[in-house]
């Protein structure tokens, strides 16, 4: 349509969308490690950015594979591996479901 897909703005705000996702997952991470770092005890911000990222790895995916369309599904763009690949991460060390059941517990001890 004679313009860059991102000036789409259904597009655009889907790309923004993604970008802040992935900063608040990082944010999770490094405010975990920092935790970590200092000897103080993690769980709780451990198992929130596991959970959080995880998820936010797939729907950030999901879309992606939205914004590339029919293209999306075609094993010469990468975004159709990547989402098979990021599936992984919801359940490997420990499903999303159980890191909930950690947070609650944390939250609640």
């Amino acid at each position: 349509m004679g313009k860059p897909i991102y000036k789409h703005q259904a597009i655009g705000h889907s790309i923004a969308d993604m970008a802040i996702n992935i900063q608040a997952a990082r944010l999770l991470t490094w405010q975990s490690a920092v935790l970590h770092d200092s000897g103080q005890q993690n769980s709780t911000y451990a198992a929130m950015a596991k959970a959080f990222a995880a998820d936010m790895a797939m729907k950030v995916c999901i879309d992606a594979v939205q914004v590339f369309g029919g293209y999306g599904y075609i094993s010469e763009y990468p975004v159709e591996k990547l989402m098979r690949d990021v599936k992984v991460s919801q359940i490997y060390e420990g499903t999303s479901q159980i890191q909930r059941n950690i947070i609650v517990r944390e939250l609640f001890h």
